[in-house]
């Protein structure tokens, strides 16, 4: 973080100090809320959790090294005291971004955020120094964490921003106020929670009504709810996307042997050819997206090209490959799962199985609400029309609508199989494995078969308690 005295952050936060000796003490470690992440001239934000206390922690993380404690309430150790934690660690990062006069980048949608934010960052950062949000550490504590990392130095900060209903992204937009605002889809993911795909749209564009009037949106061509959001601004829009006449496209698409994408990029600088390390050909929308900004911050086509082709995954278990000694490779795809990125993750695996045989091991998509029983019964059908060579739907009664899909879908449905749980799969799948295989998966991150992929690349095979 930048350095600020513990005078400077209480003024700032509206807190009172309490055993401070000399307020002209200075801050310019990071903001951590977990005490054994604490660092010496930190500042320890204390956040009472369901299970744990973080006041409870406030003279060990002293003792470990932070200047003092966000706390609200005294705590025996040099401490500034407010009445909400959560409300002060939002203030001191809006406090941290306009005075560094970073270029800040903000990013939703309801699938590809995470992969996107990666691919952004890793683009600036061949510019200048750039901070972006660690993992999906996206909501109202993760947002301003992230942000207090930024130093003198920061450039670009490129922020994540999740949503679980309307006024959210405001709420977030306002702690960090954003230079280009970005928006990649609006899908069915939390679709139960919100009510319907408008009113995801409406959640998702108040990040382009945030943007002041030099500021830029930066907008799907190819989704309807999210074109349509350059009416909710007065900035600049850029589009992106396949469509003739997105400003940031990609022409001559196709998806190698080995699952990776390959495309024609075109920018209004000129144009030049991606080939992709990341798997799927969703991501080649996630890249026109980064493209568009990169662009939008004067990188060249060439430029821009360049960092997308040698750009990696970031973050774990989002289309993590990784081939066994006998040849067998695994997909772990399992950090989340809704309709659309099932989808795309099927199509992936279909091109990186051609000659070999596949596997689906998929389980539940969370929070469809009503969707949920066609979601997961089409889910099934598409591994079918795609020739996948066996889904395995694991866990409860929405792994057996996505089983029921596959076997309604045709004969081959019969090659489906329904089981209880993680480690029945690992079971399963130890049993019939052979060299050459190819193993995607994928569920929602509440049915933790992480641990399935995870297991098939362990000597043991067991799945890790959760």
């Amino acid at each position: 973080m930048i350095a600020l005295s513990l005078a400077e952050i209480a003024s700032v936060v509206g807190g009172q100090t309490h055993d401070i000796p000399d307020p002209s003490v200075q801050v310019h470690g990071p903001v951590v809320i977990d005490s054994r992440q604490v660092k010496d001239n930190s500042l320890f934000a204390a956040f009472v959790g369901e299970r744990v206390d973080g006041h409870d922690y406030a003279d060990q993380a002293v003792r470990s090294g932070a200047v003092a404690v966000l706390a609200q309430h005294p705590v025996g150790v040099p401490a500034i005291v407010v009445e909400d934690v959560q409300t002060a660690l939002g203030a001191l990062a809006r406090h941290v971004v306009r005075r560094l006069g970073a270029t800040l980048v903000a990013l939703t949608g309801s699938a590809g955020k995470t992969s996107t934010k990666d691919l952004i960052a890793q683009v600036l950062q061949r510019k200048a120094p750039t901070v972006f949000t660690p993992g999906s550490l996206n909501n109202e504590i993760g947002l301003p964490l992230t942000a207090l990392t930024a130093t003198e130095e920061t450039r670009f900060l490129v922020l994540e921003m999740g949503a679980r209903g309307i006024g959210h992204i405001r709420y977030l937009t306002d702690l960090t106020p954003p230079k280009i605002g970005l928006v990649l889809n609006v899908g069915t993911a939390h679709i139960g929670e919100f009510g319907g795909r408008e009113q995801i749209a409406q959640a998702k564009g108040e990040l382009v009504e945030a943007l002041p009037d030099d500021g830029t949106a930066v907008l799907n061509a190819d989704d309807p709810l999210v074109r349509a959001m350059a009416s909710r601004t007065k900035a600049k829009v850029i589009l992106f996307g396949e469509s003739g006449e997105a400003d940031v496209r990609a022409e001559n698409v196709r998806l190698m042997d080995s699952g990776q994408p390959a495309f024609m990029l075109h920018t209004p600088s000129g144009a030049s050819e991606v080939t992709m390390r990341l798997y799927g050909e969703h991501h080649v929308s996630n890249a026109l997206a980064a493209a568009a900004v990169a662009h939008e911050l004067g990188m060249s086509a060439s430029e821009i090209a360049t960092a997308i082709s040698e750009a990696g995954s970031l973050s774990r278990w989002r289309m993590e490959v990784t081939e066994r000694p006998d040849g067998v490779t695994i997909v772990n795809d399992a950090y989340n799962a809704n309709p659309e990125s099932m989808r795309a993750a099927l199509r992936a695996l279909a091109a990186m199985g051609k000659g070999r045989r596949t596997w689906a091991v998929l389980g539940k998509m969370a929070e469809l609400g009503d969707e949920a029983l066609a979601e997961h019964d089409a889910v099934g059908r598409l591994a079918v029309r795609l020739n996948v060579g066996k889904l395995v739907a694991v866990g409860g009664r929405e792994a057996s609508w996505l089983q029921l899909g596959a076997y309604n879908e045709g004969s081959w449905g019969e090659e489906s199989v329904h089981v209880s749980d993680a480690q029945a799969a690992v079971d399963l799948l130890r049993s019939e494995l052979r060299p050459g295989d190819v193993v995607l998966v994928k569920a929602s991150r509440s049915v933790g078969l992480e641990g399935v992929a995870q297991a098939l690349l362990d000597a043991e095979g067991e799945v890790a308690a959760r």
